[in-house]
């Protein structure tokens, strides 16, 4: 039976590994496409969560500081296949574009690939599989007028004051105003989920992301170590990112550019080449580590911005399902899961719409990619294809 059990641990490892390093390599967009990508994958496809419970791990994401689309992947791996999936998902996601960033901080620094067809052509995949993403969430998740109102004011907010505070405030909002319209509604629909994490490693995790973050600051000001204060950067702007890839930009800013570690050109065209691979933006760390001091800089900074998140999901896991099946916790869910879908389709116009679809044929294309993936039922990784070609295409016409 053990030897079963071991056999059937090892496969689910597996498993994870292959989805999840599928994933990274075909996941263009940023955060809010790969939580499309996501769902694709891992509630229509392989049924390992369904519809509920990825929406109130994305909820539940959304309220924890770091890359959302990591941690949720880190969730599911973590249940799928206990705390070496959860590391295991997150690696599969991540490597394609840690290794593809070093490799250009290494070989190409100045190759400047903005205007590329292929690269604008991926920008459109982007829209068809975040469209894709709102019709099944929506669907799902805003199925009255009350939760369609809450979803749509709070696209209308995340449009006119983009800034983390407002989503903030926007989710916590949508939160009390769930708890006021649906504390009272039992969701007899939302399964319990086996985590296979005990709380007592749950608090753990949680005391050490935040010892590590008041420490490390300390062990910096009495430390000469360079790898230490690369860390102690990294680690803390990984921990104070609230709404995705975009926003730890202007805090590896003020990391890196004072102490000279990188120059303002090599960081500005690093964070332009990190729109163009597949994953987390999170791996722009790869590449300002690998600037500043090659392969081990690299793992240094990969290490140190994702670690955070690890912890805060691991750390947050084993107490979710006593969170969820909470009457008052239900109805705050239901509101977050209204909000983020409001906050979906805000992304979607901006900046996914707006940088992508320019002229007609650019519309042309996400139209096409979009009925290929949700009536044709194509696979993910052909449409990616499918948009770089049709992307070069559209520049040479």
């Amino acid at each position: 039976m053990d030897q079963s059990k071991k056999a059937n641990r090892l496969t689910s490892i597996f498993e994870v590994l292959w989805v999840s390093l599928k994933l990274g390599l075909t996941s263009f967009g940023g955060p809010v496409a790969h939580l499309g990508y996501f769902h694709d994958e891992y509630v229509r496809r392989k049924k390992w969560l369904d519809e509920r419970s990825f929406a109130d791990l994305v909820a539940l994401c959304q309220f924890l500081p770091g890359p959302a689309s990591s941690q949720v992947g880190i969730g599911i791996g973590t249940i799928r296949a206990g705390l070496l999936g959860g590391f295991i998902a997150w690696l599969g996601f991540t490597l394609p574009s840690v290794i593809a960033l070093v490799l250009f901080a290494l070989v190409v620094k100045g190759f400047d690939i903005g205007n590329v067809g292929w690269i604008h052509g991926l920008k459109i995949v982007a829209v068809a599989i975040v469209a894709q993403a709102i019709l099944g969430m929506g669907q799902k998740l805003t199925p009255d007028r009350k939760r369609v109102t809450i979803a749509i004011v709070s696209a209308t907010i995340t449009l006119i004051w983009q800034t983390t505070i407002a989503q903030i405030a926007l989710i916590a909002l949508a939160a009390l105003i769930g708890v006021l319209l649906y504390r009272e509604k039992t969701d007899v629909e939302r399964p319990e989920l086996q985590i296979p994490v005990s709380r007592t490693i749950g608090l753990i995790c949680l005391v050490l992301f935040f010892a590590i973050l008041v420490g490390l600051p300390i062990l910096r000001g009495i430390s000469t170590q360079h790898w230490l204060a690369l860390f102690d950067s990294f680690y803390r702007s990984g921990s104070l990112v609230f709404g995705g890839g975009h926003v730890v930009l202007p805090l590896l800013e003020r990391e890196m550019l004072p102490t000279g570690w990188v120059s303002k050109e090599n960081f500005l065209s690093g964070y332009g080449v990190t729109q163009a691979v597949p994953g987390p933006l999170f791996t722009f760390a790869s590449y300002l580590g690998a600037i500043n001091g090659g392969i081990l800089g690299a793992a240094i900074a990969t290490f140190a911005i994702f670690l955070p998140a690890y912890l805060l999901v691991i750390g947050t896991l084993p107490f979710w399902n006593v969170l969820r099946s909470n009457p008052k916790i239900q109805g705050a869910l239901t509101g977050i899961n209204s909000a983020v879908v409001g906050i979906l389709l805000a992304a979607f116009y901006n900046p996914i719409w707006t940088s992508a679809i320019i002229d007609p044929a650019d519309f042309a294309l996400a139209a096409i990619l979009f009925i290929l993936l949700v009536f044709w039922k194509l696979p993910p990784w052909v449409i990616v294809i499918a948009g770089a070609i049709g992307g070069t295409l559209t520049i040479i016409i």
